[in-house]
């Protein structure tokens, strides 16, 4: 019986896979320390045998059972390490995605857990386990998610998002953050906490301290030119309503073109510009919060603190350098 099937596909990003393994050969160390029974896992594939990762690497792996029985272990899907959405299509199409899809349809329906991280989340969405369900993915990535699983409630501001048995994960490195959710989940908090200290592993809880708007937007112009304008006009930032009136069109019309660009409304938008100008001048000057939080439009630091420990799951403080 195992706790974890990793399900590694060709192309999977290569640290994504190595982090995986690292966290459970870790937790297998230490359980006697934890006083818990070790995690049992296995490495698998479509065909079984070496699978190429990206880079020239391989792995060898064992061959994924077509009908398990009584297979109580959470299926883990790493990165792909898919860069564009053209990439993220003909992967769906391959023969090892099919099959893969296949399998996880019916573990899930079996009562299984399923978990991805990345790209990898949209072999869920293939399979149809994000339909009506709360996910998060590469924060990128969110606005395509949306638009292809248009049941699903796209939350790329988590770094994971847990919703009955499917968990997803932002970005390849956000496998690390993945990997100690499950881990507590198996094993419980003393064998997570230790394996996170001996790794020096810091647990983050949301994507947004990372999120580059004009990434988001993918070029949009509309999205450039008003992320422009707030960052121009700090501390004063425009309201919805003054931006709408600046660009020639009603305040639904601006929602509906930002929200289509970037799945974020355009309140959100702003504070994500806000947030981001926050957090550099707190890396970077000696500003106390409170003059960091009037540079970026806030009466007092109490503001400031909640923006972020809202949008970014943290403090100020924890941006100091």
């Amino acid at each position: 019986m195992h706790d974890f099937t990793v399900l590694v596909l060709p192309g999977a990003f290569n640290s994504s896979v190595a982090v995986t393994m690292d966290v459970l050969g870790a937790a297998e160390a230490m359980a006697a320390r934890a006083g818990v029974a070790p995690p049992r896992w296995r490495l698998c594939s479509v065909y079984g045998g070496p699978v190429q990762l990206r880079a020239g690497m391989s792995l060898d792996t064992t061959r994924l059972p077509v009908r398990p029985r009584d297979d109580r272990s959470t299926w883990v899907v790493p990165g792909l390490g898919l860069n564009t959405p053209g990439e993220i299509r003909r992967c769906l199409e391959s023969d090892d995605a099919a099959k893969a899809i296949a399998g996880l349809v019916r573990h899930a329906k079996s009562g299984g857990q399923v978990a991805a991280s990345c790209s990898a989340v949209f072999l869920l969405n293939a399979a149809g386990l994000l339909q009506g369900r709360r996910a998060t993915v590469s924060w990128w990535y969110a606005p395509l998610l949306a638009r292809m699983a248009p049941g699903c409630t796209v939350d790329a501001d988590r770094m994971v998002c847990s919703d009955g048995p499917v968990v997803t994960a932002g970005a390849a490195f956000a496998q690390t953050d993945l990997m100690l959710h499950l881990l507590r989940e198996r094993c419980g908090s003393a064998l997570t906490d230790l394996v996170s200290r001996m790794l020096l592993i810091d647990g983050r809880q949301a994507q947004s301290p990372f999120i580059v708007t004009e990434m988001l937007a993918n070029g949009n112009e509309l999205v450039t030119r008003l992320t422009a304008r707030v960052e121009s006009a700090l501390p004063d930032a425009p309201s919805v309503s003054e931006l709408a009136r600046e660009f020639c069109m009603s305040q639904r019309t601006l929602s509906r073109h930002i929200e289509k660009a970037t799945g974020k409304s355009t309140q959100a938008l702003v504070q994500g510009v806000r947030l981001r100008r926050a957090r550099a001048l707190l890396e970077t000057s000696r500003m106390t919060v409170e003059q960091v939080a009037g540079a970026v439009g806030y009466q007092d630091a109490t503001a400031l603190r909640r923006l972020m420990k809202k949008m970014a799951g943290a403090n100020p403080s924890r941006y100091r350098g």
